[in-house]
């Protein structure tokens, strides 16, 4: 399996020939018609001394959360697609298929994604990370699947039918050695206008010996992604973070966008350390995400509030901020 290949198919599992340290986990959120359920299903896996293929399960409405264990044999994944599974569990970019039966929780049903709408992937910038994706070794890579889908099925969770029919999804993932030290990320396709999204993610990128304050925001509006990063020369005039909110302003040649999101309590995600496992990540699915872009001229194009975001703001958050 060559690089090559794999750098063009960010949606692919990545680990084939992998020593550790070394995680992927795909990250799928589903929520119902009515935006009463709300769900997060992260699957994936870690190499290493307690090395692991792995489910979590976070129902964004009440903030509990499960993770279930697989030994690392019952994990398979394909070379030519994305296509993964996990015991009698399987994912792909159109459906997930859940049989999770332990202690902890019982989870079960089908999911199907209608109109999967994945970030463009171009030689010269395959997928959102843009040419970054080409650069080996970093410490985290990070794909968008699909900004916005519809949903169909349903899923059994603990003796209760949860219908998902007529719901929208959402769908990325990451993979390398670890988490990044610190890092905000949040998201949402729940505007008035459907099919709107808008994922942003800042972090200490470690570089050469030293680190730098990366981000990459894509905003898919009207069939148009507005793309907003460090690799394409926009830049950052605020960013502040509050116990209760996040204001974040960015400004490329041709465009400026003003976000502003809400932090509500969340449930607990385990993330990726060098070693394991091991890092409790506050998640949401409860943020409410205002946004406004406009051309440089001052002129609005698009503004919106966005329903059931999705928020994490983890790690050394003050070092962050102070970084330029």
């Amino acid at each position: 399996m060559w690089s090559y290949h794999l750098s063009l198919n960010p949606d692919m599992y990545h680990g084939f020939n992998q020593k550790p340290p070394f995680f992927e986990g795909w990250y799928y959120k589903v929520i119902s018609e009515d935006e009463h359920q709300r769900y997060a299903i992260v699957p994936g896996a870690i190499l290493g001394a307690s090395g692991h293929a792995f489910i979590q399960v976070l129902n964004g409405s009440t903030g509990a959360s499960t993770y279930h264990t697989f030994p690392l044999e019952d994990f398979w994944a394909s070379q030519d697609t994305f296509e993964i599974r996990i015991g009698p569990n399987r994912f792909n970019r159109d459906s997930i298929h859940l049989q999770i039966d332990d202690p902890q929780s019982q989870v079960s049903g089908e999911l199907h994604f209608d109109g999967v709408t994945p970030w463009p992937v171009k030689v010269t910038s395959p997928g959102i990370m843009g040419w970054y994706a080409w650069v080996p070794l970093m410490e985290c890579y990070h794909g968008v699947v699909s900004l916005d889908h519809s949903i169909n099925g349903s899923l059994l969770i603990d003796n209760e039918q949860l219908d998902f029919t007529l719901g929208r999804g959402y769908i990325e993932k990451d993979w390398g050695q670890s988490f990044p030290e610190a890092y905000i990320w949040f998201q949402t396709n729940h505007f008035e206008q459907p099919g709107t999204c808008i994922t942003a993610s800042v972090a200490i990128i470690p570089w050469l010996g030293s680190a730098f304050r990366g981000f990459i925001i894509g905003l898919w509006h009207a069939d148009r992604l507005y793309r907003f990063a460090t690799y394409t020369g926009a830049r950052i005039e605020k960013l502040e973070l509050f116990d209760d909110h996040v204001e974040w302003v960015v400004r490329s040649r041709e465009h400026r966008l003003e976000l502003s999101a809400t932090r509500p309590l969340g449930g607990l995600l385990l993330g990726p350390t060098r070693i394991e496992m091991g890092k409790r990540v506050n998640e949401t699915l409860l943020s409410t995400i205002e946004i406004r872009l406009s051309a440089i001229s001052g002129e609005q194009i698009f503004a919106g509030k966005g329903r059931n975001g999705g928020l994490e703001a983890h790690g050394d958050l003050e070092r962050l901020l102070k970084m330029k």
